[in-house]
């Protein structure tokens, strides 16, 4: 299956091929080759840099990589890249107008501009030496004697006036002062963040993030200080919408394609098997006692008839029923009903069942193992990596010839950055079932990590076989080629990339993820925008809940500059979300895109656009 996106959006396992979660396609969990340390949200406020994003999961174009104003900004604009705000200013650089007049009354004005200025030189004086309290006073006299049109002028003596009231922690000040300073000279950097600081402590947050995203559009996102405080806030604003949206949500069935990727990724599921002969409530009943096992047990039995006929919505109410009645496959039930509930998104649900069967000591082991694998992944997908290895080595204890422990707990592995402990585990699990392609694949994208991470060229290069390899010898293994596609997209070999992709197209049609990839690879190989958004449309077409789909389309809307579209396809991208954790990364693209909207309606400040 074709490889997806980042773990912000990993869904149940760390594994399901091409389902959106896990390593490849079970896949682009993981931080990826070449992966910097960026936070996701810049995509949305159109940073322009060519970045990737998860295991190759997630290329964009390359473009110019930065725009600066020529020349210095002076005090009204700019500051030194990672230069602390703490201090007044001097006297403002000059600006259109706010120079000395000529003409009568130019002699008393300028009286008046010079003994505002000579009011604010003591003022810096008192705040270089602390004390704040006398400097406010200072810049009030400055502000009372300023001439009311040297807007430049007075928006520094009201922005050295906030300076002082920040140290004395007096908020509300600050973003009053801060505001008088922005309608003075609206591009005025200094004000506009020390305004978002003082936000950010009043905790109004999405005032603090429009503020913060004019300085950022301003500074050309190259001041540390500024990218981290929006990355804060975002983060912050996408918690608390995720933590109110996700607890309100109307469970949400996957598509059935996301369904079979997912159990697909397991060998050793029970559950997951087709209905053994005389268990079909169809079938022949000449055998009074298979009739009578049918009867007994018609709730998991006829859960999973539905799940072979892919009437997925019918099998956690006939679990229910099997459950409720204590019926012979109960242990069985509950692993199932607890799978469904991870499907669509109720992990609190979920875990009840999954505790339920580990504890069942006289259960099968496969389905303890499963259900522990299963538990694992959704701690991980929780971000509690100390719980989710505890989980994977419990089943590896208690069925260590379980091929399917060693492949997710390897994908674990890499997800943690433990990368030779993960090559150790898909060795494991392709010594237990060799002819497990998956595993084969995924080990070799370890390896090309590992290799392309360390920049050894010729671990890279014979990563790059091992690829090969594995796609001569499973050449129906969809996720072989799209792991290699995203291995050739980093060495830049977009054509063989390409071809990749395609292979895994001729493979599964229906694989949407895919679709979106070589949207993805024609954008930064051929800087084809219209070939990039087709593919990713026809993505969309295949799986209309594809929230990956709508997630890149939105990023790029926003790379376009069309805003409204943008934020239309990340609300639909948060009603697809599969988890908490997800829901709360596409809430934070969103707030960006909106804090870029409000910005250019404000400000009329645009980053550069496509």
């Amino acid at each position: 299956m074709a490889a997806s996106k980042p773990i912000e959006a990993a869904v149940i396992a760390a594994a399901a091929p091409g389902s959106g979660s896990g390593v490849g396609g079970g896949g682009g969990a993981t931080a990826g080759p070449g992966a910097g340390g960026l936070p996701r949200w810049q995509l949305a406020l159109a940073v322009g840099a060519p970045l990737l994003l998860g295991a190759g999961a997630m290329y964009l174009w390359s473009r110019q990589r930065r725009r600066r104003e020529a020349g210095g900004r002076g005090e009204a604009g700019g500051q030194k890249r990672h230069s602390e705000r703490k201090t007044p200013e001097g006297r403002a650089s000059p600006a259109p107008g706010s120079g000395h007049p000529e003409g009568p009354g130019a002699h008393l004005e300028m009286n008046s501009l010079d003994r505002a200025q000579a009011a604010k030189n003591k003022g810096n004086k008192y705040f270089k030496a602390g004390k704040y309290e006398q400097a406010i006073q200072c810049y009030t006299e400055a502000i009372s004697l300023c001439p009311t049109e040297k807007n430049v002028d007075l928006s520094t003596f009201y922005q050295n006036r906030a300076a002082a009231f920040e140290q004395l922690q007096k908020w509300k000040e600050v973003a009053q002062d801060c505001t008088k300073a922005v309608e003075l000279n609206p591009k005025y950097v200094k004000a506009l963040f020390r305004r978002a600081k003082a936000h950010e402590k009043l905790d109004n947050k999405k005032e603090c993030l429009e503020d913060v995203t004019a300085v950022c559009i301003l500074e050309g996102f190259q001041n540390q200080q500024s990218m981290l405080l929006a990355d804060k806030v975002l983060k912050l604003l996408g918690k608390e919408k995720a933590k109110e949206k996700y607890k309100n949500r109307e469970p949400l069935m996957p598509s059935p394609q996301f369904i079979k990727s997912y159990f697909s990724s397991f060998t050793d599921d029970i559950i997951s098997q087709p209905l053994l002969k005389g268990e079909k409530a169809d079938e022949d009943k000449d055998k009074e006692g298979e009739a009578l096992e049918v009867k007994e047990s018609s709730g998991y039995l006829k859960a999973k008839q539905y799940m072979e006929e892919e009437n997925y919505d019918k099998i956690i109410s006939e679990c229910s029923k099997e459950i409720d009645a204590q019926g012979k496959y109960m242990a069985e039930a509950l692993l199932l009903r607890a799978t469904f509930y991870l499907l669509i998104g109720n992990a609190n649900a979920a875990k009840p069942d999954l505790d339920k069967v580990i504890s069942l000591k006289e259960a099968n082991v496969k389905l303890r193992a499963n259900a522990l694998i299963k538990r694992g992944s959704m701690y991980m997908q929780q971000q509690q990596p100390l719980l989710s290895t505890q989980d994977f080595n419990m089943a590896a204890d208690i069925d260590p010839q379980n091929a399917d422990v060693y492949h997710h707990r390897g994908q674990l592995k890499i997800l943690l950055d433990q990368v030779e402990e993960a090559v150790a585990d898909f060795d494991e699990c392709i010594r237990l079932r060799p002819e497990s392609a998956l595993a084969q694949a995924q080990k070799c994208f370890a390896l090309y990590r590992q290799a392309y991470t360390g920049s050894n060229s010729s671990q890279i290069q014979a990563a790059m076989k091992g690829f090969e390899e594995v796609i001569k010898k499973f050449p129906k293994c969809a996720e072989g080629y799209a792991l290699y596609a995203q291995a050739l997209t980093d060495q830049q070999q977009f054509g063989k990339a390409d071809e990749m992709y395609d292979k895994c197209i001729d493979l599964e049609p229906d694989n949407a993820t895919t679709y979106v990839h070589k949207g993805l690879l024609q954008l930064q190989w051929k800087q084809d925008l219209d070939r990039g958004l087709e593919l990713i449309s026809k993505a969309i077409e295949i799986d209309n809940k594809c929230d990956f789909a709508y997630e890149t389309m939105g990023t790029i809307e926003v790379q376009r500059g069309n805003m409204e579209k943008a934020i239309d396809m990340f609300n639909k991208a948060i009603n697809l979300a599969k988890s908490e954790m997800e829901m709360a990364h596409l809430y934070s693209l969103c707030d960006a895109a909106h804090a870029q909207t409000e910005v250019a309606k404000k400000y009329g400040l645009k980053p550069p656009t496509l």
